[in-house]
């Protein structure tokens, strides 16, 4: 928290501290050799964590749910690979895809969780 009483300098520490986690582990996330869902696994295990650490404290404003959200489906992209559509062409998931994977598991419900706990 800062003068103002903002978390943001927070969030975007975290966020920052998430995307080093990522970068290193990113042989693992883009292995061929990993399922899908051991990747699922690994980010929930080693970014989640990372990005939410101290978050039961946080106050969730819209603009810091955004931001939230825009680094998890970036990651979740960046794991999940590109899809082939019907014509042939590759294309990145979209949002209701990535939505549909995670199973309704976002880094929001998440942080929601762990307050409750």
């Amino acid at each position: 928290m800062n003068t103002d009483n903002s978390i943001e300098e927070e969030i975007k520490e975290r966020i920052a501290a998430g995307n080093r986690a990522y970068h290193v582990h990113m042989k693992l996330f883009t292995s061929k050799l990993i399922s899908r869902n051991i990747k699922l696994h690994l980010y929930n295990t080693l970014i989640r964590p990372t990005v939410t650490y101290a978050s039961e404290t946080w106050v969730l404003k819209e603009n810091t749910i955004n931001k939230l959200m825009i680094f998890e489906r970036k990651v979740m992209r960046k794991i999940l690979g590109p899809t082939r559509s019907d014509d042939g062409h590759w294309r990145i998931k979209t949002n209701q895809e990535i939505s549909d994977i995670l199973k309704g598991q976002n880094i929001i419900g998440f942080i929601k969780k762990q307050r409750l706990n």
